[in-house]
């Protein structure tokens, strides 16, 4: 009976036992969701107080009622970005009907003039954020500032990359430019850095500007689905994977973050830190995520920047003041990535 009784009893003590891991394994779970959770939580927490002190500010203030009023219009426009670039969208490089402005750099520097810039938008937007930018840069004398289109749903960096790759080899082609300057807006500022560093971009991209790019990941992210939202989390595998070494890059890059970001978050994510890029980020104050592209000084330091190339063609990086990193620069505070570089006074 005592051997009946054990036999009967083990089947049990197995379920029990199963029973006791699983509640466990489930604590433990939950465990450590509670402290990611906490420390998410956290992260929020501190990024929104520095949001709210950027905020208060006469600058703040100011910068909030213009990325109202832009997002208002940009609404507006959007549908006119929507069909492709038309290639009669591209004038001939010439002098006849330029203002003086745009005689100066075809006259002072034609090849800086001709170099191509190609303008790369963020998610679920389109080349009309450009709108303003692209104005100023033809205004300024630039004779090929193209734009390209990319799908508003893309959810995955890398495959958009190589979208970019296609379209900047059809752009090579189509100039006759071996080299040419990128601009990329929030996520089209990672997609350009992903070509660069990842598929062998810098042979063609001298100069890369990213406005509101999340270089370091951002806390939003944890909020959109999975597969784009899994690569700008910070410390997501397509960031760790631009974090490895990248050493003889040839391009040149240029951060511009805010601290008035609300895409953005922590802020200070929207700097690049690589300690084998040339890198500058500059700190711009009072401007909201989707007002990068419009803003009359960034607009002014990009032209300064992409005016000026060397004599063997590479561009030499302006509009930002030479010294320690965190040296005050004409309402920017400029600071060095890792990766030092030249500079000069703005523009």
């Amino acid at each position: 009976m005592a051997l009946d009784h054990a036999t009967r009893s083990r089947p049990g003590a197995r379920l029990a036992a199963s029973v006791v891991a699983t509640s466990a394994g489930a604590c433990a779970a939950a465990s450590r969701f509670g402290t990611a959770a906490a420390r998410l939580g956290l992260a929020f927490s501190r990024a929104g107080t520095d949001a709210a002190r950027a905020v208060c500010t006469p600058r703040g203030a100011a910068g909030l009622a213009v990325e109202a009023l832009w997002c208002t219009a940009h609404l507006a426009v959007y549908p006119s970005g929507l069909p492709r670039e038309r290639a009669d969208d591209d004038p001939a490089l010439g002098l006849e009907g330029l203002a003086p402005l745009q005689r100066g750099l075809v006259i002072g520097d034609v090849e800086a003039a001709g170099t191509p810039i190609l303008l790369v938008h963020g998610m679920v937007d389109n080349r009309s954020v450009f709108t303003v930018l692209r104005r100023g840069l033809r205004r300024r004398g630039f004779g090929r500032v193209l734009t390209m289109n990319y799908s508003p749903v893309a959810n995955d960096v890398r495959a958009t990359a190589r979208v970019l790759a296609e379209e900047i080899e059809a752009l090579v082609s189509e100039t006759g430019y071996e080299r040419l300057h990128v601009v990329g807006h929030s996520l089209g500022g990672l997609v350009a850095r992903y070509y660069v560093q990842r598929l062998g971009g810098d042979e063609r991209i001298d100069t890369l500007v990213t406005l509101g790019t999340p270089h370091g990941g951002t806390l939003p992210a944890y909020l959109l689905p999975a597969g784009l939202g899994r690569q700008l989390r910070p410390g997501s595998d397509l960031l760790t994977e631009l974090a490895e070494p990248a050493p003889g890059c040839r391009t040149r890059f240029i951060s511009y973050w805010s601290d008035l970001d609300q895409m953005v978050v922590p802020q200070r994510n929207g700097r690049l830190l690589h300690p084998d890029l040339m890198v500058h980020n500059v700190l711009v104050r009072g401007v909201g995520h989707m007002s990068l592209p419009i803003d009359a000084r960034i607009g002014r330091e990009i032209s300064g920047v992409l005016s000026q190339l060397d004599p063997g063609g590479q561009g030499v990086v302006t509009g930002i003041s030479r010294g320690r990193q965190g040296r005050q620069a004409g309402g920017r505070r400029v600071e060095r990535g890792d990766g030092g570089g030249r500079a000069s006074k703005p523009s």
